[in-house]
């Protein structure tokens, strides 16, 4: 192991927590920015589904970004580009500029997260175990943070850009000297490049690939459904209190943050397929828990399990996506994460309408199947034979030792 790999990973893991806190800034403060901008309930709704429909756009132009330039390169440029537009949501008076803010956040992010995971994957490979569930920790970690110095904001009725600016003033030049250490170990696309055979290739891959897309989904179905429905769900439904209806979310941010820091462990030790059953389970077990609950304190039962079953899904399954394609990895990272959003873009509205329509009760038992599902798929986390005839996974070595800026 040598300082330029554990460089790499502790800076790349200061980005994830950056890109964890800067998400939840704006996540969190939703109302606040409606009111700033005017924005009508009927309004709202389309300026959230535009972010992460341009965040898959971002995702996908990222795709073919990396077959020019590297993952770690463009991670030193988007970075900026994500912390200056919460800024910009931050400090606008016009819905024009709402919407340029939040335009450029969507873009900057689809590729952000893109990246930030391609290079997961490659340090992951080149550190020869498992280390993407550290990340998405970090991410977690930060999103805590995030959300706590939110509610600092709100608790003293600050004005969105004095929250905000004192945290891109931190984040920007401490990412910026950090992205120096960036280990771009990565991949080269291998697809043919012309005509019928390129096309071929692409769908290969694809169908290869789609078992991987479903579970990214449906993760972030059971993800954007705690997000966005468990303060509804404990005060509406379980009878709760407005104060204890805010704690199901914070109890679930801690133990997605628990889960991950302990889970690469658990792949090591009894391996990824192993643990995405375990997760899944686990995570099913919560939202029958939820769905079920006689009171607030079980319903808060089913939140924390769902924390531990869910927070093992995502890191996992880029990681299967590196392994299951170890010589095309950044392609695979970038079209795997469009399905974050697509998860996300349906979950919400999912929940909402079987909600309005049945019952909130029922509509727990839908992201309840689609993660039992993952069982199904759990057989494509298992580690893929390596291309030359071994049983792993091998780093490319001439490359194990380059940073995003060539040294």
């Amino acid at each position: 192991m040598t300082d330029v790999l554990r460089r790499g990973r502790a800076s790349l893991a200061f980005s994830f927590l950056a890109q964890g806190a800067t998400f939840a800034l704006l996540v969190t403060r939703i109302p606040a920015i409606q009111d700033r901008y005017g924005v009508s309930d009927a309004l709202l709704p389309v300026f959230l589904a535009a972010v992460p429909i341009l965040a898959g756009v971002g995702s996908v132009t990222t795709e073919q970004l990396v077959k020019r330039i590297r993952p770690g390169l463009l991670l030193r440029c988007l970075q900026p580009v994500v912390l200056l537009a919460l800024l910009g949501v931050g400090s606008g008076d016009h819905l024009a500029e709402l919407g340029i803010a939040l335009g450029a956040f969507g873009l900057a992010v689809g590729g952000l997260d893109a990246s930030m995971n391609m290079l997961g994957v490659s340090l992951q490979r080149a550190y020869g175990r498992s280390i993407m569930l550290s990340f998405h920790a970090a991410f977690s970690l930060g999103g805590i943070v995030g959300a706590s110095l939110a509610w600092v904001g709100a608790h003293w009725h600050l004005a969105l850009w004095v929250s905000y600016l004192p945290v891109v003033a931190v984040l920007l030049p401490a990412t910026l000297v950090g992205s120096r250490w960036y280990v771009d170990s990565g991949a080269s696309v291998d697809v043919p490049e012309e005509g019928e055979g390129q096309a071929q290739g692409q769908s290969v891959v694809f169908k290869l690939l789609l078992p991987l897309c479903l579970v990214m989904t449906f993760a972030y179905i059971g993800d954007s459904t705690v997000s966005n429905w468990s303060a509804k769900y404990l005060k509406d439904v379980l009878g709760s209190s407005e104060q204890l209806s805010t704690v199901p979310y914070n109890v679930y941010m801690v133990t997605t943050l628990l889960g991950r820091a302990l889970g690469d462990l658990g792949v090591r030790r009894f391996g990824a397929v192993a643990v995405v059953r375990l997760g899944a389970l686990v995570a099913a077990l919560g939202f029958a828990v939820v769905a079920l609950a006689p009171g607030p304190w079980v319903g808060m039962l089913g939140f924390t399990l769902l924390g531990l079953g869910l927070c093992v899904l995502v890191p996992q399954t880029f990681a299967a996506a590196g392994r299951l394609f170890p010589h095309a990895s950044d392609v695979a990272v970038a079209r795997l994460n469009v399905f974050n959003y697509v998860g996300f873009l349906i979950g919400s509205p999912l929940v909402g309408a079987l909600g309005d329509a049945w019952s909130y009760r029922g509509a727990m038992a839908v992201p309840m199947v689609l993660v039992l599902v993952t069982v199904v798929y759990a057989r494509s986390f298992a580690p893929q034979p390596d291309r030359y005839g071994g049983g792993h996974e091998r780093p490319r070595t001439a490359d194990v030792g380059r940073g995003s800026n060539g040294l």
